[in-house]
C-alpha cells in the first residue's frame, strides 16, 4: 500500500527520483498535424468548400464531432507513456480551420478536464487551413503571441500566400520558452520554398536568442521535409548530434530516427518520412557529460504510436489511419503521427522573477506583406459568393 501511495505521489507531481538528494520535474512538448480540423460552415473569403455538407467530402456534423472526439483522444494521450494523468504542457498543431473548432475541440471531455487552451492568429493561407498552440495554463503561461509571414523572395511569388511562423511566448517552469509552429510550403511547390521558410525561421530564432541568450526555443511543425534534407539540416542548421551544435545552431532529435530506426510519422508508397519534428535551440542542451537541470533541459523523443493510430487490417495495414482516403470517410485521425520531446528541471531550483515576456516586433518588410494580405483578405470576403 505504501508502494502505491508513492507511486501515486509520484505520478501526480510529474517528478522523477533519481537521487536520494534531487528530484526532477518532467514536462512533455508536442505537436500534431490535424489533417483537415474543419468544422461544416463556410469562412468568408477562404476556400473551404470542400468540407462543406455540399462539397466533395459530403462534411457534415456527425462527421465532425467524430472527427473532434478522435482528436481529442490522441491529443490526451500525447505523453502520457511517461506523464500518465498530465501529458504534454503544450501542443503546436498544423491544419485547423479558425477559433471556432479551437474552442469545440478544447471543450472535449478529454481535453476539458486538463483544462487545455488554445493560442491561433487567422493566417493568409487561401483554404483556412492555419497553426495553433494548445497549451495547460497550469503548467505553461502564455505572455505573448504573433503570427510572423512567410515572405516570397521572388517577385514571381508575390501573390504566394501559405502559413507563416506561429510564435507563442511564455514560462514553463518558470523558465522563458518560445514555441514557433510551422507548416511550411507543400511538397508539390518544390524544396527551394522550404529553404525560404527555414531561412526565415532561422533568422526570427536567431533574433529572439539574441534579445535574451538564455530563453529555450522550439522549433516545431509539419516541415514537409526530413531532417535529412537541406531546408531542416542546412538551413535551419538543425543537427542530428548534440555535440554538433555550435551556438547558432540547433538540435533535431528525429534525424536519427528516420536513418537509424527507418521510422517516421507519415508513409508515402510504403516508404516512412518523418516531417513532424520538434527542434531545440542549445539552451535546451547538456553538452556530453554536462547534468546540469538547474533549468529545462532536454531529455528525451517519442514518436507517439497509439495502436488505434494506425490501420489494422487491408492493403494498408500498418499505415496512419486517416480521416479520409480516396473520397471515402475512415473516421480516423491524421495522416501523420504526432511526436513528443520530454524537458527535464530540478526540483527546489529557484525561478526567475516572472515578468511578461515579448515577442521581436515586426519588421518593414513584415508589416507591409501582412498589410498587403489583410487588404486581399477584405476582397475575397467582398467578392465570395457564399457571404
Amino acid at each position: 500500500m505504501k508502494k502505491f501511495f508513492f507511486f501515486l505521489i509520484l505520478m501526480l507531481t510529474t517528478s522523477l527520483l533519481v537521487s536520494a538528494q534531487k528530484k526532477y520535474s518532467v514536462y512533455a512538448v508536442g505537436f500534431y498535424n490535424q489533417e483537415n480540423l474543419f468544422d461544416t460552415c463556410h469562412d468568408v473569403g477562404k476556400r473551404d468548400y470542400d468540407f462543406l455538407p455540399s462539397g466533395s467530402y459530403r462534411w457534415n456534423k456527425l462527421k465532425y464531432s467524430h472527427k473532434l472526439h478522435n482528436m481529442a483522444r490522441a491529443l490526451s494521450d500525447m505523453g502520457t507513456t511517461i506523464l500518465p494523468g498530465v501529458g504534454c504542457s503544450v501542443i503546436g498543431l498544423a491544419e485547423v480551420e479558425n477559433d471556432k473548432v479551437l474552442t469545440d475541440l478544447c471543450n472535449q471531455p478529454e481535453l476539458k478536464q486538463r483544462g487545455y487552451q488554445f493560442c491561433h492568429v487567422e493566417g493568409p493561407d487561401r483554404r483556412g487551413i492555419d497553426c495553433a498552440l494548445l497549451y495547460n495554463p497550469k503548467l505553461f503561461q502564455v505572455d505573448d503571441v504573433k503570427l510572423y509571414p512567410y515572405i516570397p523572395t521572388e517577385k514571381q511569388d508575390s501573390n504566394f500566400r501559405t502559413r507563416g511562423f506561429f510564435a507563442v511566448s511564455g514560462r514553463l517552469a518558470g523558465d522563458r520558452l518560445v514555441v514557433i509552429v510551422n507548416h511550411l510550403p507543400s511538397r508539390f511547390n518544390g524544396p527551394y520554398y522550404r529553404e525560404v521558410g527555414a531561412a526565415q525561421v532561422k533568422a526570427l530564432k536567431d533574433k529572439i536568442l539574441a534579445s535574451d541568450k538564455n530563453c529555450k526555443v522550439i522549433v516545431m511543425g509539419d516541415m514537409n521535409d526530413d531532417p535529412v534534407d537541406k531546408s531542416m539540416h542546412d538551413v535551419l542548421s538543425a543537427k542530428e548530434e548534440i555535440s554538433l551544435v555550435g551556438p547558432d545552431d540547433m538540435y533535431n532529435p528525429w534525424y536519427n530516427v528516420l536513418t537509424k530506426q527507418h521510422t517516421g510519422t507519415l508513409q508515402y508508397q510504403g516508404n516512412w518520412n518523418l516531417f513532424d519534428q520538434i527542434i531545440l535551440s542549445p539552451t535546451l542542451l547538456n553538452k556530453a557529460g554536462s547534468k546540469d537541470y538547474h533549468s529545462l533541459k532536454y531529455w528525451k523523443s517519442e514518436v507517439q504510436r497509439m495502436p488505434y493510430l494506425f490501420q489494422t487490417e487491408g492493403k494498408y495495414k500498418g499505415a496512419t489511419r486517416r480521416t479520409t482516403a480516396g473520397g471515402v470517410w475512415l473516421d480516423g485521425f491524421s495522416d501523420h503521427l504526432p511526436t513528443v520531446v520530454y524537458l527535464v528541471k530540478e526540483q527546489g531550483v529557484a525561478k526567475p522573477a516572472s515578468k511578461l515576456v515579448k515577442l521581436p516586433d515586426y519588421d518593414a518588410a513584415q508589416l507591409k506583406y501582412i498589410a498587403e494580405c489583410d487588404a486581399e483578405r477584405k476582397l475575397l470576403e467582398e467578392k465570395d459568393p457564399m457571404k
